[in-house]
């Protein structure tokens, strides 16, 4: 299907017109379950507009944040945690392995309770001036890392052993302690609590793929070990005091040497390609073997999972949870309700690839610390079908079950796992346009995915209606049910779209749809992140808006009511940044933010960088930071 501009932009209007009379899943004839509405919720949660007055675009080396805030600098790339020497530039490989890992992605805040006995109860506590910030390190750009590389690719190519070492050792995962004393929020150095997870710490695989052919290799042959994550981009936190890392981009990290292509199994060749491993990729391989394919053939797959760990017990051992697919996580956000399945929602963050979720096979029990931790060992994924008429489905991935058996390369569960993208393909699930963070509205019970772009397309369907989709999009997903008592176990939806990234003026390339007239600043473009606050706002963080003239940041907007898809334009990225992990306190007065990856701007690099982001000194390169957002008047954020 391919539509005009003003097509797509009637429907979305009748539509939001229908929704905004009142109409419910119930009215239409999509509810199963009879629920009944509480009349004691207020009609109004989640309408709240934003309260600050929005920002213009801007394009500066610093960072911005809307009148009545203040955004201080809370760690950097490099930064000791204790212990260690002032950071010296370029970092040795043996110092990086336990400083601040790079470009910061994901944060999880997890509140910390001095007589909590676990993770439940340290939750509970929803201690907002002391805990526990676990962050994601994506990826390694070290052509910004290290002196006399003309860019990235240069770098990747020429980087010596040592260089390629400390690249490794600079990605993965990061917990700190952090205290907010005299309204200043500040890291505890030597914390029990602190810990880099890396590539090479040893963590378990554990669900239905675990002990599988396909995950075993030359030097681990159970296939329930594997060393290190990576590639690690969103993701998310459970009740039960535990946090969930994504391996999203992993494929970056491993190449393939075409002289020994033929050490490949066709069939692995194949899923490897899936996931476009390139002949010039991998120069971790040049110190770590493992990473080219054609020495170990199912390294590849031990990548691409959920990994869950306790950041209250730092020797304790992190966990690839199978059950919820292999591929491109951008995270999972989880749904937990007394006494039904956890749901857990997952995008697979590339170009026409799917929407996932996982329901677990045992029902959440509220404070039983001891039955939720092991959830998400097992249970079933799905993958979405978005119909034409604003209706969808839940696809279940199972072994003998459609075409998921040996006649297409399936012979058990595993491998309907391994090869989540082939699975959910051959079910006819909808192509999305690069599905990214969601989330689901603490408030209203709606779920919102960000589509962050897909300038590839050759045909649009309903979910995704732009052929060329530069700016992206969020849809709307409403389980059966009314707002607040929604039922996400059901394996049926209704949809909408909330707004069409692009310029809200008429005419312009690309155009977006809001839900009226914004502000100056309020458009944006590239959703990737996404969270809300304590009034159910919704938060996007986006990636990609330099490309229209702008930096990227952060934007705020009620989801239903008058103010419904009216964003404003809260916080700028420095140039070449983009803002990732939008975090608040359980109180919403503190909002942490992680601007990854500054000075990425076209032939800068490590000697000549676009912007010195946040020391702006002569001797220090520009450093992936994490930002803690509090109101001058010490409120909510967003009021």
């Amino acid at each position: 299907m391919s539509e005009l501009f003003n097509d797509i932009a009637d429907r979305y209007l009748k539509r939001r017109q229908f929704l905004s009379a009142g109409a419910t899943l119930a009215g239409i004839g999509l509810i199963g379950c009879g629920t009944r509405k509480d009349s004691s919720r207020p009609a109004t949660l989640g309408s709240q507009p934003p309260g600050f007055a929005g920002m213009p675009h801007r394009l500066e080396t610093f960072h911005s944040v809307a009148e009545g805030y203040r955004g201080e600098v809370l760690i950097r790339w490099g930064d000791s945690l204790g212990g260690q020497p002032p950071t010296r530039f370029p970092i040795s490989s043996e110092e990086q392995r336990d400083r601040f890992g790079y470009n910061n992605d994901f944060i999880a805040y997890s509140p910390l309770d001095q007589q909590a006995a676990n993770g439940t109860e340290h939750r509970a506590s929803n201690n907002s001036q002391h805990g526990l910030l676990s962050i994601n390190h994506e990826n390694c750009y070290p052509h910004l890392m290290f002196p006399g590389f003309k860019n990235r690719f240069d770098a990747e190519g020429l980087t010596n052993d040592e260089q390629v070492k400390s690249s490794i050792y600079s990605v993965g995962h990061s917990v700190i302690e952090v205290e907010k004393i005299n309204n200043q929020w500040r890291v505890i150095d030597n914390s029990p609590y602190q810990r880099r997870i890396t590539p090479f710490t040893a963590i378990e695989i554990t669900g239905p793929a675990a002990g599988s052919e396909r995950l075993k290799t030359s030097k681990e042959n159970t296939g329930r070990q594997v060393l290190g994550t990576l590639g690690n981009c969103a993701g998310g936190k459970t009740p039960w005091g535990t946090v969930l890392i994504a391996e999203e981009n992993f494929s970056e990290f491993f190449g393939l040497d075409p002289a020994h292509i033929a050490n490949i199994p066709d069939r692995e060749l194949t899923n490897h390609r899936r996931f476009a491993v390139e002949e010039e990729g991998g120069f971790w391989a040049r110190v770590d073997p493992r990473f080219d394919v054609t020495n170990e053939p199912h390294e590849m797959n031990r990548f691409g999972w959920m990994v869950e760990y306790n950041p209250y017990d730092p020797d304790s051992i992190p966990q690839k949870r199978t059950a919820l697919g292999r591929f491109e996580h951008e995270g999972a956000t989880l749904v937990c309700k007394e006494g039904q399945p956890v749901v857990a929602y997952s995008g697979d963050d590339a170009e026409h690839q799917y929407l996932y979720r996982f329901v677990s096979e045992k029902a959440y029990r509220e404070g039983d610390h001891q039955h939720n931790q092991y959830l998400l060992e097992s249970g079933t994924l799905y993958c979405a079908v978005f119909n034409e008429d604003g209706t969808g489905q839940w696809l279940p991935l199972l072994y003998g079950q459609g075409p998921l058996t040996a006649e297409n390369g399936f012979y058990n569960q595993a491998d309907v796992l391994i090869d989540t993208r082939l699975a959910a393909q051959l079910l006819g699930a909808t192509k999305m346009d690069r599905p990214e963070d969601v989330e689901t509205n603490p408030h209203t019970d709606r779920t919102y995915v960000a589509l962050t772009k897909n300038k590839h397309k050759l045909s649009a369907n309903a979910a995704n209606p732009k052929v060329q989709n530069p700016a992206g999009h969020i849809v709307e997903i409403l389980p059966p049910g009314v707002d607040g008592q929604r039922d996400h176990s059901q394996h049926y939806f209704s949809w909408d779209l909330l707004l069409l990234g692009g310029s809200d003026q008429t005419g312009a390339k690309p155009q977006g749809l809001y839900g009226g007239q914004l502000e100056e600043g309020g458009w944006f473009a590239n959703p990737d992140n996404i969270a809300f606050d304590a009034r159910g706002r919704l938060w996007i963080a986006s990636d990609g808006c330099q490309s229209f003239g702008f930096a990227d940041g952060l934007w705020c907007t009620a989801t239903v009511g008058e103010e419904r898809a009216k964003p404003r334009h809260f916080f700028s990225c420095p140039t070449g940044a983009e803002l990732c992990g939008p975090e608040f306190t359980p109180d919403g007065k503190t909002l942490f933010a992680a601007v990854q990856h500054p000075a990425t701007d076209y032939q800068s690099r490590y000697d000549q960088p676009s912007t010195r982001w946040p020391d702006f000194d002569a001797a220090i390169p520009p450093r992936p930071s994490i930002v803690a957002i509090t109101k001058d008047n010490g409120g909510l954020i967003g009021d």
